[in-house]
């Protein structure tokens, strides 16, 4: 059923529109990361470019509307430099996602009964604040030059959900099983 609010709808656009530009930031700046010897912080921006793919394909879902034009206004992190200040402008759009942005976007997708859009920008809130947490460990590691130490990196495929070296049995934001979870 497509959004019945046009303020819900243009948070979902522009949420679109956030997520897709990280999802692309982050794969150029893992290969940045790769050149410099960080494989594994590569590896963790490539994870979370798909997790960041995984909110925008759920954004999308939930316009669930014809084709149209549309003005996607969207905060972002823009250039690129050495490991470390990816990482920072990662923690920055990250935290810039769980303080300001997602608590506005779900709190009025839950005042518009706009269940759909509720669930989307809950499942990405909550991948979100694990996604600056591995991002400052990786800066930490990278600042000392350092590259970070994991077995894989794995992401549910439904919410975004993620989490180093193993998969939990079950998703604990949405409850998908751990067969489900793409491991990088």
């Amino acid at each position: 059923m497509p959004v019945k609010n046009a303020m819900t709808a243009d948070f979902l656009r522009s949420a679109y529109g956030g997520e897709s530009m990280a999802h692309m930031r982050y794969l150029l700046w893992g290969e940045i990361a790769e050149k410099e010897g960080f494989k594994n912080i590569a590896r963790l921006f490539e994870a979370i470019s798909y997790a960041e793919r995984v909110h925008a394909n759920n954004h999308f879902r939930e316009l669930d509307g014809g084709i149209s034009d549309a003005t996607v206004a969207a905060g972002a992190v823009f250039g690129v430099g050495k490991t470390v200040d990816n990482l920072q402008g990662a923690i920055n759009g990250e935290l810039h996602k769980v303080e300001q942005m997602y608590p506005v976007y779900l709190n009025t997708a839950r005042f518009q009964n706009e269940t759909g859009a509720e669930k989307s920008f809950h499942y990405a809130l909550e991948a979100e604040k694990i996604h600056a947490k591995l991002f400052k460990d990786a800066q930490n590691a990278a600042k000392q030059g350092k590259d970070i130490e994991l077995k894989a990196v794995y992401i549910c495929p439904v919410c975004g959900y993620t989490v180093l070296n193993e998969a939990p049995d079950k998703c604990p934001i949405c409850g998908t099983s751990k067969q489900m979870f793409k491991a990088f």
